[in-house]
């Protein structure tokens, strides 16, 4: 039964792990029945920050539908413990495991999995690898290529340095060699370790093995009659090939993860909880 208007509870709580601790917060499930678990992986650097209003809202959503739902902050990020300087995939993929396993004896072994950006990618990556799978992925504007992904996040440097004048010819290769000499490169305050820096480079979503999970792929433009990007068209074609069962939702929105204020995109939270709903 569904909690309706309720507002659910959230409680704030430490998992611990290893090493340290990790900062969650459990969004209950309103009424009397617990649809199941939803874990929610938080996108890349500022992008989480920029997302949480977004996350928030819709976790509560889906709390009010019945869902337990669980947000957590990785090793070295938000309120958990560990620098960001010293993140690296496979801990986040532990954490991800950590969480699976506490929404499974908390909820249900119905768990889905719930991801913005790199931590839709992530959230793939972890299905893909571990016995401890998912029954659903919801995946908000995935990260398709993490090399990509990373040069573009790496321009954000090089265009701060030309405002302000400090260094002329800098470029995004000048930062990947400090890489590869297995130096640390700093962007806008985030310390990224060349180990994490070449495990989100090696990441392509197409190329990861079907889970036999379906997929919930959402596509925020800013207009769905356009329908998606051909990029994410043929990723999404060619995740199909490799026999995942990936249904694409494109919805008129703002990239509201990357806009100076902070913004919403209600038709995104609205898909999103209708898809959820009919899957109870």
């Amino acid at each position: 039964m569904s909690g309706g208007d309720v507002e659910p509870l959230v409680k704030p709580f430490y998992l611990d792990a290893a090493p340290g601790r990790r900062f969650c917060l459990a969004f209950e499930p309103a009424g009397t029945h617990c649809a199941g678990g939803v874990l929610y992986v938080h996108p890349f650097a500022e992008e989480m920050n920029k997302s949480r209003r977004m996350a928030a809202q819709q976790a509560r959503e889906l709390a009010r539908q019945g869902y337990r739902v669980l947000l957590i902050d990785l090793y070295g990020c938000g309120d958990s413990d560990g620098d960001f300087a010293d993140a690296r995939w496979g801990l986040w993929l532990d954490d991800l495991e950590r969480a699976v396993t506490w929404l499974r004896r908390t909820s249900s072994d119905r768990v889905i999995l719930w991801g913005l950006r790199l931590g839709a990618t992530l959230a793939m990556a972890f299905a893909a690898r571990t016995a401890n799978r998912p029954v659903a992925l919801h995946l908000w504007q995935p990260v398709v290529n993490g090399e990509v992904f990373l040069t573009q996040f790496l321009r954000l440097r090089v265009a701060s340095e030309m405002i302000a004048g400090e260094r002329q010819g800098t470029g995004t290769k000048d930062l990947r060699a400090q890489w590869g000499a297995e130096r640390s490169v700093e962007v806008g305050g985030y310390e990224i370790a060349p180990q994490l820096a070449r495990a989100i480079d090696d990441i392509r979503i197409a190329d990861l093995p079907a889970t036999g999970a379906p997929v919930h792929w959402y596509e925020v433009v800013a207009d769905s009659a356009v329908g998606a990007t051909p990029a994410t068209q043929r990723t999404v074609e060619a995740m199909r090939h490799r026999g995942a069962a990936v249904e694409l939702h494109v919805v008129n929105g703002a990239p509201f993860w990357a806009t100076v204020e902070i913004t919403e995109c209600p038709q995104l939270l609205k898909q999103t909880a209708s898809v959820l709903g009919h899957c109870q």
